[in-house]
């Protein structure tokens, strides 16, 4: 073992330092994002069979098995995409953006989900 000239060992430990500013907003993403992936990996799991399987529109009566094929799977992966993007979305969000741009974001988030919604009414209604 070496020593220093003061009798003390030389062998020091360091860590590795990958947030100098102590900035954990970085592991509260991740974990907002896990949350969110958690609360919707059901309605993704549909959506994605619902665009993959074309007979599963005999399964919705009304003008929604009455669409046409493409509108049916262009609805349902539109559906599948935001869903799957939405937890990375919620991650990025509260790890990066500051509350105006979070509340830009949320305002955009729901503009898209009333745009699903009235593409479901043309479609069911």
């Amino acid at each position: 073992m070496k020593t220093s000239t003061g009798g003390q060992s030389a062998h020091e430990e360091h860590a590795l330092n990958i947030d100098p500013e102590n900035n954990k907003s970085g592991l509260w993403g991740a974990l907002a994002g896990l949350i969110v992936f958690a609360l919707i990996a059901i309605p993704l799991s549909a959506a994605f069979t619902f665009a993959t399987t074309p007979h599963s529109q005999q399964l919705f009566a009304g003008r929604l098995s009455d669409a046409t094929q493409g509108g049916y799977q262009f609805f349902w992966w539109t559906v599948t995409i935001f869903l799957f993007a939405l937890p990375f979305l919620v991650g990025y969000g509260v790890a990066k953006l500051s509350v105006k741009s979070l509340a830009i974001v949320g305002a955009i988030i729901v503009l898209f989900v009333i745009a699903i919604m009235v593409l479901g009414q043309v479609f069911v209604f």
